[in-house]
């Protein structure tokens, strides 16, 4: 457990580097994280009989992909990064991998909710350019998603960031010589795997086109809201109240009130187009 605790000491969150340019486990968790959506999508695209063609969901999938790295990272500069201002007034430096020095960096910050507001915006596009169901469209994310995520997550606990609040638990990691929650794998199996059953034993008792969207909405706001008691704010932001609300509980408390106002009024109606 000693090895476990201390884990951040004997690993290197760089994999690799090519010609000065490193490799991040957390890049190739990202890569791993869209083949597993992609690969589980279509594989739910055969087995509940979408009436999608598997090119069809490949031209989705560079719309919303767009849509959440555009999403991803102009909302966490809305909504998290200190220098808001800077990048508003300097937006080529929005998607800038070098720092001020010159050193590959990569590109640095992703909003989760900022990467909603842009796959909703890349799927409506894409839909209604392509005449699509809007609603099936939004069912098929829901079932392929959350797997991906655990990759992601796992992503970050390899780079050592988004970190937990400090704790006492045998488990925990060593973070500069502090103990804390090994918050990044709490989210994996409540954000991955949970939601990930939750939708896939829902899908059978779904009454309406893009029921599983918002059932999915709602399983992640909820995960999220009680995986960020673990997680520690975002050290420019801070606690937003009483030494534990987060600006990430409140976003994600929200997203789970609205999909679950959303559900009843679209259960009444049976339709999401």
């Amino acid at each position: 457990m000693e090895y476990w605790n201390h884990i951040y000491e004997h690993f290197n969150p760089i994999a690799f580097e090519i010609f000065g340019i490193k490799a991040h486990w957390y890049g190739i968790m990202y890569v791993l994280a869209l083949v597993n959506a992609l690969y589980i999508g279509k594989i739910f695209l055969e087995k509940d009989n979408y009436n999608f063609t598997k090119k069809e969901l490949d031209s989705f999938f560079i719309y919303i992909e767009i849509g959440i790295i555009l999403g991803a990272r102009i909302g966490y500069i809305l909504f998290y990064d200190p220098y808001t201002s800077y990048y508003l007034t300097h937006p080529w430096q929005i998607f800038n991998p070098f720092n001020k020095d010159g050193e590959f960096v990569g590109i640095r910050g992703m909003s989760y909710h900022g990467a909603i507001i842009g796959f909703f915006i890349g799927s409506y596009l894409y839909s209604k350019k392509h005449k699509a169901n809007f609603g099936k469209l939004m069912d098929l994310v829901a079932i392929s998603v959350p797997l991906a995520y655990v990759f992601g997550r796992i992503g970050n606990f390899l780079n050592q960031e988004l970190i937990g609040r400090e704790t006492d638990v045998s488990w925990g990691i060593y973070v500069d010589g502090v103990l804390r929650h090994p918050s990044q794998l709490y989210e994996a199996f409540l954000e991955g795997v949970c939601v990930f059953i939750i939708v896939y034993l829902w899908r059978k008792r779904k009454k309406f086109d893009g029921e599983l969207i918002l059932v999915y909405g709602g399983a992640y706001g909820l995960a999220r809201t009680v995986a960020e008691f673990f997680r520690a704010p975002d050290p420019q932001i801070g606690y937003l109240c009483c030494e534990t609300v987060t600006l990430g509980m409140v976003f994600s408390f929200s997203m789970f009130v609205l999909a679950f106002v959303l559900w009843i009024y679209f259960y009444k109606t049976k339709t999401l187009k």
